[in-house]
């Protein structure tokens, strides 16, 4: 069976009714976990047909659809690119990419960070850049940062199991909820920084000079 005639079968089914969209519910019930893999082209057909949703897919094809993030999420990680964006403009010539981009992952899977920083020397080693496709390079960093929907446990694996595991050399994971940081390193255990207040990330080696405020990460109650 062809992708398109699949996806076909797949959303005639969802839109029975003028109410019953996808989109609909995954904005009313959060994300949702499709029940049967998906193949890649698949995939693909499905994020081209929804493209104002986030689909991830792991290795085995169960694929994840998120509605787009509520204001408070989208203004810490618009605050967290535009600070990622600005230090790579003045230090470096690598690229930034946002939660939008999808990452065609060694594994397998295709993720999207909510931030994520490539370095020169990676995308040197890519012969040529396809605009049109998923980015095709591990990132040097990425971070996520958690949002009202997202499960603190499901997103500690994915950082262990899906970034490091393809080799992302640094990675946070920010939760505003708790006012903690998860540091991952590559090849090194988790370090945990607690309170936001008068605290800054470093971008370390990975990323010299680059500094992220915890304030900013804040949420306003």
């Amino acid at each position: 069976m062809s992708s398109n005639h699949h996806l076909a079968r797949m959303t005639s089914t969802i839109s029975k009714k003028a109410t019953l969209t996808l989109e609909n519910l995954v904005l009313h019930y959060g994300p949702i976990e499709l029940q049967s893999p998906l193949s890649r082209d698949t995939f693909v057909a499905l994020a081209e047909y929804y493209p104002d949703l986030r689909m991830e897919r792991e290795t085995n094809g169960i694929t994840t659809i998120m509605s787009p993030v509520k204001r408070g999420s989208s203004k810490r990680e618009s605050a967290l690119i535009a600070l990622l964006y600005m230090w790579n403009e003045l230090h470096n010539n690598g690229e930034v990419h946002s939660s939008s981009g999808g990452f065609d992952l060694p594994s397998g899977a295709t993720k999207s960070p909510d931030a994520a920083w490539i370095s020169p020397e990676r995308l040197a080693a890519l012969p040529e850049a396809d605009e049109e496709s998923f980015v095709k390079i591990v990132p040097d960093f990425v971070a996520e940062v958690r949002s009202g929907t997202d499960r603190l446990k499901k997103l500690q694996t994915k950082m262990t199991d899906t970034w490091l595991a393809n080799g992302v050399r640094l990675a946070w994971l920010i939760d505003p909820y708790k006012e903690k940081v998860y540091i991952y390193r590559l090849g090194q255990a988790v370090e945990m920084v607690e309170g936001f207040a008068d605290r800054i990330l470093s971008g370390e080696e990975v990323m010299p000079g680059f500094e992220l405020p915890l304030e900013k990460m804040r949420r306003r109650v």
